[in-house]
């Protein structure tokens, strides 16, 4: 057993939020020892010019303020997402406002977009030597109703400083922001930020990504597949936290207000990864994210069509020594299946 759960009962005695800005603190501080990261050319990849040395990346939510990008890089992770940022800093929703469902290994968060705005990040990404993959999601300020504009704001703010972009339409804790994913709104914000990316950016830098809800009908799948193609972004992250509640959920705060995200969201996700990854048919990259808590599940999610893999919640429960062991995982399950490199795993099971 590591450091952490030995720890966590005593841990899990401070309020979530606390906890979390202990963690960025000590990430800060450069006394958190450096994870020696695990090393195999089978789980090399390109993607968008950009070299992955392992699938496993830190999802947006934890890192909102690009505090601490590199050294989360330095935990073994392939990379990192900071975010969501909005044009304007926010101080986000009414706490408490993050719940752990202990039982459930499960998160609740009704955060609502709370960052220190475009130029506190914009700064610090500015001061930072480009080491590494760091990837910004891009929100929209509660109170704009041009919500076009934030994400152009946005985009030309972090396109020259990040090595990709994220919009984000699918959180549910800004009201209105998941209409976004309609068809005709969805069409007409990504051509804009297209537009705003290519105007900063030369050709290939900055790959635009969508991420998208998991409470999708079959036909926004379809819909949203048909934008993305049409308007020629360069991938998807599937999925955002879900607004569902599971009647498997036990903890005290499952009626808890937000968005639903840890283990009870890997069945669902994986599900919508995999619908969407038949109808896209390899013609942009994929991102799996949603209760990935262990090797076989990131597995799940490689197989069900995710080029790459993010996961934040199940860190809560397992430290960052997870990031290593899901990584040793993937080597071994994939030599046994006869693979050479995760490439040839991608969609396997679809």
């Amino acid at each position: 057993m590591g450091l952490y759960k030995l720890c966590a009962p005593m841990l899990y005695k401070l309020s979530p939020e606390t906890l979390h800005g202990i963690a960025i603190k000590a990430l800060k501080s450069g006394l958190m020892p450096k994870t020696s990261p695990v090393s195999d050319p089978i789980l090399n990849q390109t993607i968008w010019g950009l070299d992955f040395y392992n699938p496993i990346g830190l999802a947006a939510g934890f890192d909102k303020n690009a505090e601490v990008p590199d050294a989360i890089l330095k935990q073994g992770f392939g990379f990192t997402e900071i975010g969501s940022v909005t044009p304007r800093a926010q101080p986000g929703n009414p706490q408490p406002r993050l719940f752990r469902l202990l039982e459930d290994k499960a998160v609740i968060n009704r955060m609502g977009f709370n960052n220190q705005g475009l130029y506190a990040v914009a700064e610090r990404l500015k001061k930072r030597q480009r080491k590494g993959i760091v990837g910004a999601n891009l929100g929209k300020n509660k109170t704009q109703e041009d919500a076009v504009s934030d994400y152009v704001v946005g985009t030309r703010a972090l396109a020259p400083l990040s090595d990709y972009l994220v919009v984000n339409v699918s959180s549910p804790n800004t009201p209105g922001l998941r209409a976004l994913q309609s068809k005709d709104q969805l069409a007409e914000l990504l051509k804009a930020v297209l537009i705003a990316r290519n105007e900063v950016v030369a050709t290939g830098k900055a790959p635009l990504l969508l991420k998208v809800a998991p409470d999708l009908t079959d036909e926004d799948k379809a819909d949203i597949v048909d934008v993305a193609l049409e308007t020629g972004i360069d991938g998807m992250i599937i999925s955002n936290t879900t607004i569902e509640r599971p009647d498997s959920l036990r903890s005290e705060h499952k009626g808890e207000g937000g968005g639903l995200s840890g283990q009870p969201l890997f069945e669902p996700s994986t599900q919508v990864l995999k619908e969407i990854a038949k109808i896209v048919d390899g013609r942009i990259p994929l991102i799996g994210v949603g209760g990935i808590s262990n090797a076989d599940q990131a597995y799940e999610k490689i197989r069900a069509g995710a080029s790459l893999v993010q996961l934040y919640s199940a860190l809560i429960y397992d430290g960052l020594e997870l990031v290593g062991e899901i990584n040793r995982g993937l080597v071994e399950r994939l030599m046994v299946d006869g693979y050479t490199n995760i490439t040839q795993a991608i969609g396997a099971d679809l």
